[in-house]
């Protein structure tokens, strides 16, 4: 577990650059549990590790879930091996829209899990997820992925503690301050939500501007969340994946170039959370 102290500091570097303050009244968390309230958001899914535990993820192609890198990795640093992994696509209650093991993983080569979390640490905190088989963009679309715009608000759509088989989308959220390639939000995320698509609306259809690395809670109980810009890592994680640079292969696919995955959240919070509690 990361100490407060890192996770403040690296949070502070944002904060201190635009004056930022918590924006007070967000919009709260929307639970969607009814297959129509989940029209939109099928591409978003909850990664799941046998004997372990879950971080959320979204798919940018139909067969590549875009996750955080901590969540494929356990605590000792050791990468989780990619055929214990499944993406459920707009999971609600038992029910998936699309259920897929997970093929490979990729990571950056400069990541460390063990590494303490500061600016380098968010910025490397991206995998790439390679699916088994892809997900038909008919049954769920992928999103894009941008850079983020300067408004003020995103949103993010995620799984997590307490509410684990339920998409969760919190509509409106403020953008605390960017700095050095980082974004940092107060969304309300917690335990699992690591992984899960930071949106900037104003596009049209939602697109991806970052996602969650981590985050802390303050004495108010206020969250502060963190994350990344997204396109040069993206771009370098599927040249990686072309390659054959993977991070971990599952048994049951052939040779050839994969990626590494996430899980972690509260079934087993000692794999990869980079939340902590006050």
């Amino acid at each position: 577990m990361i100490a407060p102290v890192r996770l403040v500091r690296c949070l502070l570097a944002l904060l201190m650059v635009t004056g930022a303050t918590f924006a007070q009244g967000n919009s709260g968390l929307d639970e969607l549990s009814r297959r129509d309230e989940i029209f939109g958001w099928e591409a978003v899914g909850r990664i799941d590790i046998d004997r372990g535990g879950f971080c959320t993820g979204a798919l940018i192609a139909t067969d590549l879930v875009l996750t955080a890198a901590h969540c494929v990795y356990t605590p000792d640093g050791t990468p989780v091996d990619a055929g214990r992994m499944t993406f459920r696509a707009g999971l609600a209650g038992d029910n998936a829209i699309a259920e897929v093991r997970v093929a490979r993983t990729v990571t950056l080569p400069s990541f460390r899990p063990t590494d303490p979390v500061d600016i380098d640490f968010v910025r490397r905190d991206v995998a790439l997820l390679q699916l088994e088989t892809p997900i038909l963009a008919a049954v769920a679309a992928p999103f894009a992925v941008e850079n983020p715009g300067n408004g003020d608000e995103v949103s993010v759509v995620s799984y997590a503690e307490g509410r684990e088989d339920t998409l969760s989308w919190q509509r409106v959220c403020a953008v605390l301050g960017r700095r050095d390639g980082l974004i940092a939000v107060d969304c309300d995320v917690t335990f699992g939500a690591s992984g899960a698509p930071v949106l900037d609306r104003s596009f049209g259809r939602a697109r991806i501007v970052s996602i969650i690395s981590g985050g802390y809670r303050d004495a108010k109980d206020a969250t502060v969340a963190f994350g990344m810009e997204l396109p040069k890592v993206v771009e370098e994680l599927k040249g990686r994946l072309r390659q054959g640079d993977v991070l971990s292969q599952s048994a049951n696919v052939p040779a050839k170039p994969a990626i590494r995955r996430i899980g972690a959240g509260e079934a087993n919070r000692d794999i990869g959370a980079r939340f902590v509690r006050p």
